[in-house]
């Protein structure tokens, strides 16, 4: 539960506790020394194995497969929690140096897994005669079927063994150093707000103001923003540089075909268990919406009395709603809209509350926006937000909850079946979110009505108009890193050309955001490229999932619960299939778009509307 000051609700920070009791805790060095047991008796195996000729017989192979799995299975609980929470240590502070060597630490002993996988995914492929009939008729291996077939690819594009474990030993202080400095930087950067008073606001306190219904505040938070970005640019640029040449070296040694944009968005493709014609289908549909989204932003700058929004405008909130809620009252929102969905659903965010899952409050040195993380061993997870009082923060709650329900339904899979690509995991958070959301807009009336609409058209707006100038960004960067260093400006540059391609007319082209580039830790991934199209996927898909809902009624539930314990076993085409959609077709993406453009029709009505009889 929050701590209560004053008689205000102060948001929690979280109980990490009953995963370990600290770094120093027999408990948390046990764990982390079975990761060296683990490995060796991997390596044990697949020795065997590699000194095997192939195998004939598809039996005589299931033995041996099964007890790499066996150990594949623990190797993942293990490491997936020890990474979770030393990384939820430092995240809640970015200054805690203990935690960075922790994690530091995990990550130098998950080395020796690169290479045993990639062992592994060798193994496989010269085994192939024999793996493919134990799929297709191996009850045995029917869960692992996509997970091995997906294996049996990934081995066409790896290095060898000996290169990929210097690649992962070589990431530690490389590209994943890179992302943590990014991560410190935008964390503890500050600038003086108020010189009557000597206050400072972090990066992270001063984006947080973009929600200001006050546009001064928002004008002075964004330049102040802008200062503090130049300031720290050069660094964070030698960071992104850093991580997305060792993306372009990577993807060419593990034979990704075409030039760098080529192969790190077919490699996300894949990462995504996606397929190029349903990405190609969503962005084609994201590019034929943005004037429906242009003239949103029109709307909402002729209600604000502007000729045009600026950046610090798109967050701003419209309607003379004051509602501000303290964490209780957030958390009662969500719980009671869960639970109307799914008693299931609405559970488990009470246990997430009272187990202390939950860390909220806003402070120096945690990290900005939200994420949730899974501890495997423990059947627990964690989510970090920075919770403000505003109703679009109790949706970024919902969103971060949806993705703990996700991996609850999911715990009791083997770990190597509880992996979910992003496209999916998307669509569960952002499931959530519009639960919360559509009972509030249905109860709504007058300002709150028109409050809620616009933040929904905001928050899609994000998720399909700015996601897609990202895209955009991230493919001119691949192909400026390819032939050279980039420097700041020129990442500035190109990151408003890609606004301009997509906001338009709907943006002050004056007073864009350069410096996103900077602020978002998306694109620091040494692993992950195109991180933010899946958004856009878990937005839309979401969407007709929720139509279902309102359609069926309270049976949808355990068809959704059904859908998500399928996500760890079945790839994206197959899992929206079995939901009864095929998102390789336009018109499916368009069925979701569509809900926007009708909410965009309305808001135009409520806005000409309230123009045509001012408020008082």
């Amino acid at each position: 539960m929050a701590d209560t000051v004053s008689g205000a609700v102060v948001p929690p920070r979280w109980n990490l506790e009953t995963v370990f009791p600290g770094f120093d805790s027999a408990k948390y060095r046990d764990t982390k020394d079975s990761l060296s047991s683990i490995a060796t008796e991997l390596d044990t195996k697949l020795s065997r194995l590699e000194e095997t000729p192939p195998f004939q017989a598809p039996a005589e192979f299931l033995p041996p497969l099964r007890e790499l799995l066996g150990l594949m299975n623990r190797e993942k609980a293990v490491s997936e929690t020890l990474v979770s929470y030393c990384y939820a240590v430092y995240s809640a502070d970015t200054t805690d140096t203990r935690a960075m060597n922790e994690l530091n630490a995990v990550e130098e002993a998950l080395v020796p897994f690169s290479p045993l996988y990639t062992r592994f995914r060798s193994v496989l492929a010269v085994n192939e005669s024999a793996v493919r009939p134990l799929l297709a008729n191996e009850t045995e291996l029917e869960p692992y079927r996509s997970m091995l077939e997906d294996q049996l690819f990934w081995a066409s594009r790896q290095m060898t063994p000996g290169e990929e474990s210097l690649a992962a030993d070589l990431a530690r202080s490389g590209a994943s150093a890179w992302g943590h400095l990014q991560e410190q930087l935008t964390s503890t950067a500050d600038c003086l707000w108020d010189e009557s008073t000597g206050e400072r606001k972090t990066l992270v306190e001063l984006r947080a103001l973009a929600h200001s219904p006050d546009r001064s505040v928002r004008e002075k938070a964004y330049r102040k923003e802008m200062d503090v970005c130049e300031r720290i640019s050069v660094p964070v640029a030698a960071a992104l540089n850093g991580v997305k040449g060792t993306n372009i070296t990577l993807n060419t040694r593990r034979g990704w075909p075409g030039g760098a944009f080529d192969a790190a968005i077919e490699k996300s493709v894949r990462q995504g268990l996606l397929s190029r014609k349903a990405l190609d289908a969503l962005l084609a549909v994201m590019e034929k919406s943005l004037p429906h989204w242009r003239r949103y932003l029109r709307a909402k700058a002729r209600l604000a009395g502007l000729p045009s929004c600026s950046f610090y405008d798109l967050f701003a909130p419209v309607g003379k709603t004051t509602a501000s809620f303290n964490f209780d009252e957030a958390r009662s929102v969500v719980e009671e809209n869960f639970s109307k969905f799914s008693p299931d659903m609405g559970a488990f965010a009470k246990k997430a509350f009272d187990g202390g899952w939950l860390d909220a409050e806003m402070r120096s040195g945690k990290i900005g926006g939200a994420y949730f993380t899974f501890m495997p061993l423990a059947k627990e997870g964690r989510v970090l937000c920075n919770f403000d009082g505003s109703f679009s923060s109790i949706l970024t709650m919902a969103h971060e909850l949806g993705h703990a329900y996700h991996a609850e339904v999911l715990k009791d899979e083997p770990g190597l079946l509880q992996n979910t690509p992003m496209t999916l995991a998307e669509t569960a958070s952002i499931f959530a979110e519009t639960v919360v959301f559509d009972a509030a807009y249905e109860n709504a009336a007058g300002e709150d009505k028109l409050a809620l609409l616009e933040m929904h058209l905001q928050d899609g707006c994000q998720i399909l108009v700015d996601i897609l100038s990202r895209y955009h960004f991230e493919k001119s960067l691949f192909e400026a890193r390819k032939a050279g260093e980039v420097p700041p400006e020129t990442l500035c540059s190109l990151m408003l050309r890609a606004q301009e391609k997509t906001y338009g007319d709907g943006l002050n082209p004056e007073e864009r955001h350069p410096y996103l580039w900077l602020v978002k830790p998306h694109y620091y991934s040494s692993e992950l490229a195109f991180y933010n199209f899946p958004y856009a996927f878990g937005q839309l898909f979401a969407l007709a999932l929720y139509s279902r809902y309102r359609s069926e009624g309270s049976g949808f539930a355990g068809t959704y619960r059904d859908i998500l314990l399928g996500t760890g076993r079945l790839d994206a085409v197959a899992v929206t299939r079995a939901a009864g959609f095929d998102i390789e077709d336009p018109a499916f993406w368009e069925s979701g778009v569509s809900l926007f453009v009708e909410k965009i029709d309305e808001f135009e009505k409520l806005v000409d509307a309230r123009m045509a009889s001012p408020q008082e």
